[in-house]
């Protein structure tokens, strides 16, 4: 049977499989093969009707100049999610796992127009002043410290016990946070973005935020939200929550899983075999062909229109396939020519990432470093029996088992760096008093000043 006849066919297990229903973004078989889904709806042309979750109706575009038309287009597509219409007449349920990434709060993610600039500029001039040296020197040390605790054992997962941890620890440094609120951010962000109990999940991350909040307004420091609350703009109180839980969502969870991921290809492709001398080419085409945001960037018809032939609501919601779009058939030839950092997994226009580099950077420094202290790592099981974290949003692998030659663990802090103390207990705001002796950044701070 030739391609044609067997176009209009829906993935193995699809719901929408010969019932015209808009096209399910969740569950396991989604998870497990997510281009089989995008193929089959690009045959509708560059939007698809979808569902992000049952009850929750969206179009998806999956087409790269289409997408990037939107994304640039901030007159005629809105970030503010108080326009959402569904949400405003009661049809998207209050219970939903993807209403917490989605729901309108104050920070440059859901802003347009000048509020949208003062909030940005505060975000990226806090975030120009990180000391890329100093991230490269504390992604080492995290990095050894991470290696540290499995090298020996010759085997590891490395999700459960590298990639989800360092850009924790990355970022518990970078904004100055104590160890208790680091390891409530990261489950907050974890459960967002997986849709497990979501609702819990984002009362923990602003909990966290607004406990960092309070520390730094007694003890600020040399730390990104020391400078986010010191800035000319002159944030509130409450406005520094929701930016510092984007900020630490953004950088956390996506990060987390571009490193996952670029490993993976690293693990499971033959073209890498000389894996120490392709990390950058492995992480271009990760973020190319298995971005770690998969489904997001959403925004708001501004009012009734016709766009890409697809007829919209004013407050209708519109996401990008940002996987989609990268694997766009017609980009072929511009990646061939040299266009190699034009996907969208950065998104792009006014709300396009302001900390790619930063984000690259770590994540070549933690797989080299990895690579380097364990050359002759693989993969402990067959490539096909990994699996992956269901929802729409991610890409991510549940595990990655490896194995390796066992070694001894080696400590490699740099001697001109100076000893790090955890904060004060007694300036540390009351809520956040329930860290305790051995928790994971204490932990780290014990190895780094032996």
């Amino acid at each position: 049977m030739d391609a044609e006849s067997t176009a209009l066919v829906p993935p193995p297990g699809c719901p929408a499989h010969g019932t015209g229903a808009r096209v399910p973004l969740y569950g396991p078989e989604f998870a497990a093969d997510p281009h089989a889904y995008y193929d089959y709806m690009r045959q509708f042309g560059a939007t698809t009707a979808v569902e992000l979750a049952p009850g929750v109706d969206a179009t998806l575009i999956t087409d790269y100049g289409t997408a990037l038309q939107m994304l640039q287009d901030p007159s005629s597509f809105r970030k503010d999610a108080r326009r959402w219409r569904a949400l405003k007449e009661g049809r998207v349920p209050a219970d939903s796992p993807v209403l917490p990434l989605l729901a309108y709060r104050p920070n440059c993610l859901f802003s347009d127009g000048v509020e949208h600039l003062r909030l940005r500029q505060a975000v990226t001039d806090s975030l120009a002043k990180i000391d890329s040296r100093r991230v490269a020197q504390r992604t080492q040390q995290i990095s050894d410290y991470l290696i540290a605790q499995f090298s020996s054992r010759g085997s590891a997962d490395l999700i459960g016990e590298y990639t989800k941890q360092l850009p924790l620890f990355v970022f518990t440094e970078l904004f100055g946070c104590p160890a208790d609120i680091g390891d409530r951010v990261l489950f907050g962000i974890s459960g967002m973005f997986d849709g497990v109990n979501a609702g819990k999940a984002v009362e923990v991350l602003f909990q966290a935020s607004a406990d960092l909040v309070a520390l730094k307004r007694v003890k600020p420091g040399d730390d990104v939200a020391s400078w986010l609350m010191k800035h000319e703009v002159g944030l509130s109180d409450e406005e520094l929550v929701y930016e510092l839980g984007v900020m630490l969502g953004a950088g956390s969870e996506p990060l987390r899983n571009l490193i996952g991921n670029t490993m993976h290809r690293l693990l499971t492709h033959d073209q890498y075999a000389h894996k120490g001398g392709l990390i950058s080419e492995a992480l271009d085409d990760t973020l190319w062909g298995n971005p770690p945001l998969t489904n997001f960037l959403p925004h708001y018809a501004a009012t009734d229109m016709e766009f890409a032939g697809t007829k919209l609501q004013s407050g209708d919601l519109v996401l990008v396939s940002i996987a989609a779009a990268n694997n766009d058939r017609t980009l072929a030839a511009a990646r061939q020519s040299g266009s190699n950092r034009a996907h969208l997994s950065f998104s792009a226009g006014p709300h396009a990432c302001p900390s790619k580099e930063t984000a690259r950077h770590i994540t070549v420094t933690a797989i080299e470093n990895l690579l380097n202290r364990l050359p002759d790592i693989e993969l402990a099981v067959p490539a096909d029996s990994l699996s992956w974290r269901p929802g729409p949003f991610s890409r991510s692998l549940t595990a990655l088992p490896t194995r390796f030659t066992a070694v001894q663990p080696v400590h490699r802090a740099p001697a001109s760096q100076p000893r790090q103390e955890a904060p004060a207990r007694e300036e540390v705001p009351t809520s956040t008093r329930k860290a305790e002796r051995g928790g994971l950044w204490s932990s780290f701070l014990s190895w780094l000043a032996k």
